[in-house]
């Protein structure tokens, strides 16, 4: 990876690239699609502000992206992108903070809306014909003891007062998440009907939950 490449050091060799990716074929209206446009120029406009010439509107490059309306300049946009993108274990928001020398509230942003962008809009089921799915839940949140004296409860025991999340994992493939109310078989067989192809081997613990979840062959470890 190439950090000195001018589009991650300079926020007008971003916009530049930005346009010539988004726009191979010449710019035209993010509103309306059309392709007479003209660029605003001078004192009261920015460098890269078109205006649509059939509905009057104004935009830019990054109109109807996750970049509309941020502060934050493009060429840490696209840094912060090409770091995601490439790293195989993920980046945390504080790595992206201290990387791109922006507050942890702007990474904490900034990564929320690029996992959101990259997000598969209509996934298809994961496996298929010899193909084995690992099933399994976990509960993330921190312990009573380390929180404020106001904020314990007793009766938070184990997985009391945490929130479940529910992973599946294709053998050498893909792997897709997915917060849930609770772990019981009316939560987990419409999670496994739809994004699990019935010809799959299930592979689970032997929660209750999975149990008679379709044509699906499950096996117990």
């Amino acid at each position: 990876m190439n950090l000195t490449d001018p589009r991650f050091q300079d926020q007008e060799k971003a916009r530049e690239w930005l346009e010539m990716q988004r726009w191979p074929d010449g710019p035209y209206c993010s509103h309306c699609g059309s392709f007479s446009v003209t660029a605003l120029q001078g004192k009261a406009h920015r460098p890269g502000v078109w205006q649509c010439n059939d509905c009057r509107q104004q935009f830019t490059v990054t109109t109807g992206s996750v970049m509309e309306r941020s502060k934050i300049p493009l060429n840490k946009w696209l840094l912060a992108m090409h770091l995601m993108a490439s790293s195989k274990k993920g980046i945390s928001a504080h790595q992206l903070h201290r990387m791109l020398g922006i507050t942890y509230q702007s990474a904490w942003f900034l990564s929320h809306r690029i996992r959101e962008a990259m997000a598969d809009k209509n996934p298809t089921p994961m496996g298929g014909e010899g193909k084995i799915i690992e099933a399994d839940t976990t509960y993330i949140g921190g312990k009573e003891k380390n929180k404020r004296l106001g904020k314990r409860k007793a009766s938070n025991i184990g997985g009391m007062g945490k929130q479940i999340v529910h992973t599946l994992v294709e053998r050498g493939g893909r792997s897709r998440s997915h917060h849930i109310a609770n772990v019981t078989g009316k939560t987990l067989r419409p999670l496994l009907v739809t994004n699990v192809s019935r010809n799959s081997t299930l592979m689970t613990d032997t929660h209750g939950g999975y149990h008679r979840v379709g044509n699906a062959l499950v096996v117990f470890e």
